[in-house]
């Protein structure tokens, strides 16, 4: 079984035949799933061994039949749902305690029938006893079966500590009961019974430029074994905003599985005069005397003063109740910058598409971001003309500079003539063209796509099979000589070579000047790929011989593609024209080339 992925993957709604079409829409809008409609029986067993949740709309036997042999781990296997087509049994069969019972309730609710909850724990309590609600960890989750099966027989539970879920779930409470439940932040576990630990500490944390995590890590470790306290109840780390990009403290965040929280000098300053180890030395470093014990304090109560390694400091701070890191500081923001490829759902990458979804907000050109709107949920949208790029890259990083997590979305690849470099130059830019400090150091995460020279060459057979290269002929941003010059050296270097942006209605003349180029520099029958509108309902993709090809029938929603000496066509018994450029294997096992056609012009 492989890990689930990101939690941002919605659930799956499977509709295997057309009648059970309209009933998995329905689902859909009911808990804001992903449809997979006509989905076939092989379909099923990928989705679920990558950790997403299955609904069906179908018997629960053909789900049972088809996952049976994919069964390993309850504890690990993601929740799996029946949904009958007449929307009048919603069954969870796979996974209760691991979402499945609360996600068939939130179903049937939808659809006003009743769930059937099988597991007996939640038939006849609202939640199970190692699955508590969030603000709460089970210390271990083995005691909870035992528990369960006492409590099934009669028992009752003498809770030692808050956790009012429990009598809400409708566990039965007394103070001389058999099983004791005991909430509390220390470290440790009791004999028959169960320990929870509520995630109420926060550890401020501070520390000089580039410390490692792993000092950092320790430091923390040492400050909850110094009070015994169990890093179950960290709720989050914490620090001053300055610390945002500080990379020792965003990998002891991870270690942990907490997330990271920052507060700005003026929220930290407010601490001023409950510190207990006050720093002129970091006031006047950072404008606060004391960064660690100001951001443990945001939490209520300081339970330990500030404990120091050698390049970093610590302290842990405790809310009464479990914090709600939604509501505490703000969160390190994040621009994904998404490459989209062609724009087709089956061309995006795994991890775009799994970044489109975790992002709380889109930014991109409004062509760019129609052709992701089947996987929009309650993202805003900041939609920007063509041409304003450096407008929308410098949106999206003041985005991310107040927590939100950004996706930044491209066409293709977003590296290939597109945001990315235009992202860090940004970040690094003086002057006039300054971010903020805050922006300056939001973290930036890219997530490649299929570019437009991938997809012109896969659709036409494997031009790019050898050295390749990418040249613009766009003058806006580069100097016609240069293209001029980079055209040159890429037909004498014999190159396959890709022409991005080769027209527009104002500049007509170097793809011309491109093909008188590569024309005194190829056989004439070397083949030329023209795509045009690839991934979208209207694209075509031919193949000519660069003798045929006509400069004045493109346009800027095609790519060119022109072969070297070596690259070859042919077609195939269907008429399909494939073009394709030898590897080499045939010199390795010394069989001759087909060799092309006509030699290079004189």
């Amino acid at each position: 079984m492989k890990p689930p992925l990101a939690a941002a993957l919605p659930p799956a709604i499977l509709s295997l035949t057309g009648s059970s079409e309209p009933m998995a829409r329905r689902i859909a809008e009911i808990v804001g799933g992903e449809l997979h409609l006509g989905v076939k029986a092989d379909g099923v067993a990928p989705l679920f061994l990558d950790g997403r949740a299955v609904i069906g709309v179908c018997a629960a036997g053909i789900l049972v039949r088809l996952l049976a042999p994919h069964l390993s781990d309850k504890r690990s296997e993601p929740p799996v749902i029946a949904v009958s087509q007449d929307g009048q049994h919603v069954v969870a069969l796979l996974g209760g305690h691991g979402g499945a019972n609360a996600l068939a309730r939130r179903i049937a609710e939808g659809l006003g029938v009743t769930a059937a909850i099988t597991t007996a724990s939640e038939t006849r309590f609202a939640c199970a006893l190692d699955e508590p609600p969030p603000g709460w960890t089970i210390a271990e989750r083995n005691d909870a079966k035992p528990a369960m099966i006492a409590l099934m027989a009669g028992a009752k539970i003498a809770l030692n500590g808050h956790a009012p879920w429990l009598a809400e779930a409708g566990y039965p409470l007394s103070s001389m009961g058999a099983i004791t439940v005991m909430v509390t932040e220390k470290a440790g576990r009791i004999p028959r019974g169960l320990v929870y630990h509520p995630k109420t500490l926060v550890a401020g944390v501070g520390c000089e430029r580039g410390t490692s995590g792993a000092e950092i890590i320790g430091l923390i470790e040492a400050a909850l074994n110094r009070q015994g306290l169990a890093p179950q109840s960290l709720a989050c780390l914490a620090t001053i905003a300055l610390k945002a990009d500080e990379g020792g403290i965003i990998e002891a965040a991870a270690h942990f599985g907490v997330p990271l929280r920052l507060f700005s000098t003026a929220e930290l300053a407010q601490e001023r005069y409950r510190l207990v180890t006050p720093s002129p030395v970091v006031e006047a470093e950072v404008g606060v005397p004391g960064v660690a014990e100001a951001a443990a304090l945001k939490a209520g109560l300081l339970i330990l003063p500030k404990i120091k390694s050698k390049r970093a400091t610590c302290a842990i701070g405790r809310s009464t109740r479990p914090l709600d890191v939604e509501r505490f500081g703000r969160p390190r923001g994040v621009v994904h910058i998404v490459g989209i490829g062609p724009g087709d759902g089956p061309s995006r990458t795994g991890s775009a598409v799994a970044a489109l979804r975790a992002a709380s907000d889109w930014v991109g050109y409004g062509l760019y971001l129609d052709l992701v709107s089947d996987l929009r949920t309650d993202q805003v949208e900041h939609r920007f003309d063509l041409g304003e790029e450096e407008a929308r890259v410098r949106h999206a990083l003041e985005l991310a500079a107040d927590g939100a997590q950004v996706a930044l979305i491209s066409s293709g690849d977003a590296q290939i003539y597109a945001m990315a470099s235009l992202v860090f130059e940004l970040i690094e830019a003086e002057g006039d063209r300054a971010l903020t400090d805050d922006a300056r150091r939001v973290g930036v995460e890219s997530h490649p796509g299929i570019s437009a020279v991938q997809a012109a060459s896969a659709a036409a057979g494997a031009l790019i099979g050898h050295d390749f290269c990418c040249i613009s002929l766009s003058d806006l941003l580069t100097p016609r000589p240069d293209i001029l010059k980079r055209l040159k050296a890429a037909a004498e270097g014999d190159f396959v070579t890709a022409l991005y942006n080769p027209r527009s209605q104002r500049r007509t003349d170097l793809i011309e000047a491109a093909h008188a180029i590569f024309a005194a520099n190829r056989p004439p029958e070397t083949p030329v790929i023209i795509a045009r509108s690839l991934g979208r309902p209207e694209e075509t993709v031919t193949v000519v011989p660069l003798s045929e090809f006509d400069p004045t029938a493109i346009d800027m929603l095609t790519i060119v593609l022109i072969g070297s000496s070596q690259s070859l066509s042919l077609t195939r018994g269907d008429g399909r024209t494939i073009a394709y450029t030898p590897r080499g294997y045939a010199a390795k096992h010394g069989t001759p080339a087909r060799a092309p056609a006509t030699e290079v012009p004189s």
